[in-house]
């Protein structure tokens, strides 16, 4: 009979491998995002160390009362999101009071199941398109990158393709590791001593109409139909269901004490979920929640590499960051499109919805991302009203 040691190990070998994989893969378009807002360096260092305490005490606490591998992290399609956010000029202060909104619809879907129901009511092809078309540009960075950083971007591209084919799971953190190696090694990029420690910072939010239509509700919609919904599926596919209301309560009030810090967003994880909840994690289901325990302990540890981390991305060129990001997203761009066509009477409004956002459509000042949603549901409907009216 194995021992309890060994009984342990490989929830927690589960836990870690995920939450390590997973913030390589999902921290260069965060970072690309938070400087594309304008925050300063101080300020990314905050919202980065904030919201890694955050989502690893939420993945303790909540897996340890439900007893279920519940896995929080910040959202990857969201700061994608923010990212094309940064054009519109709003200034950091005026998006964290935005980010705000987001965090409180998101409580107010666990007070108000209704809230979610009308999210879930937008067709998913529609909203994976508005997904799509607003990462699009960071999808093709890493190809546009090569042109001027060949030896750096190229052999990154290389080991995410073959890792695609003989370990997925890996492609993504392994490729993103070669990239900025290859970076550091290149551009001789060294992390002051000064900048190692993480420190919060409070951010002074700013409230604007315009700005929470372009960044507030978008942000909500993306991580409700790119990482909740899903992430509750894919718990669901393993035999778990997850407390709806407790869960969307916890994520939204816990985003909302991190956007006092500049914090965005805190979700359902998707992949990260499914890491910790196959069988690989345990053999006794009942026991799967050990893994998101100790991916938590393992997100506040890496907290403590928030400085040193933002440190090198600000040294770093923005070609290859963006690059980074292009390849983090890779696997969201492959899910996006394939939900696209999924539903044939639904393609017309979903390439639609793609074309807006990404075309960088603004009108009255509000964002491409509102707007493919407003575009491509409206031509939802008045296709299914000429339907209705044909027959």
């Amino acid at each position: 009979m194995p021992s309890s040691g060994l009984r342990l190990r490989a929830p927690i070998l589960a836990g870690t491998v995920a939450s390590i994989t997973g913030q390589a893969a999902s921290t260069g378009v965060v970072l690309a995002a938070l400087s594309a807002l304008g925050a300063s360096q101080a300020q990314i260092v905050s919202v980065v160390f904030v919201m890694l305490l955050l989502y690893g005490t939420l993945s303790i606490v909540l897996s340890w009362r439900y007893k279920m591998p519940i896995s929080i992290v910040w959202s990857t399609p969201g700061a994608a999101l923010l990212v094309s956010a940064g054009g519109l000029g709003f200034g950091f202060e005026t998006a964290v009071g935005a980010f705000i909104v987001a965090s409180l619809l998101i409580a107010l879907t666990g007070l108000w199941p209704a809230l979610g129901k009308l999210v879930t009511s937008i067709p998913k092809p529609i909203a994976s398109a508005m997904l799509a078309g607003v990462i699009f540009s960071f999808c093709i960075a890493p190809f546009s990158a090569a042109g001027n950083y060949p030896l750096v971007v190229l052999p990154a591209l290389a080991v995410w393709l073959v890792l695609y084919k003989l370990a997925q799971v890996w492609a993504t953190p392994v490729s993103m590791v070669v990239l900025f190696g290859l970076t550091a090694a290149e551009l001789n990029i060294t992390i002051p001593v000064a900048d190692i420690l993480p420190a919060a910072q409070l951010v002074s939010p700013q409230f604007s109409l315009v700005a929470i239509i372009s960044i507030g509700l978008p942000l909500y919609l993306v991580t409700m139909a790119s990482q909740n919904i899903p992430g509750m599926a894919i718990m669901k596919s393993f035999g778990y269901e997850v407390p709806f209301r407790p869960v969307m309560l916890a994520t939204g009030l816990g985003s909302l004490v991190s956007n006092f810090f500049g914090g965005f967003v805190t979700n359902l994880a998707a992949i990260t979920a499914a890491l910790n909840a196959n069988d690989q994690a345990h053999r006794n289901p009942s026991k799967r929640w050990i893994a998101s325990v100790s991916g938590g302990v393992v997100y506040l540890l890496l907290a403590l590499t928030a400085g040193a981390s933002i440190s090198f991305v600000i040294q770093a060129p923005r070609e290859i960051i963006l690059a980074g990001a292009g390849l983090a997203l890779f696997a969201t761009m492959i899910g996006a499109l394939s939900s696209i066509v999924e539903e044939p009477e639904l393609r017309l409004p979903a390439v639609i919805a793609f074309l807006i956002a990404s075309s960088g459509f603004t009108a009255f000042s509000i964002g491409p991302a509102f707007w493919a949603l407003f575009g491509g549901v409206l031509v939802w409907l008045w296709l299914g009203q000429r339907k209705k009216t044909a027959a």
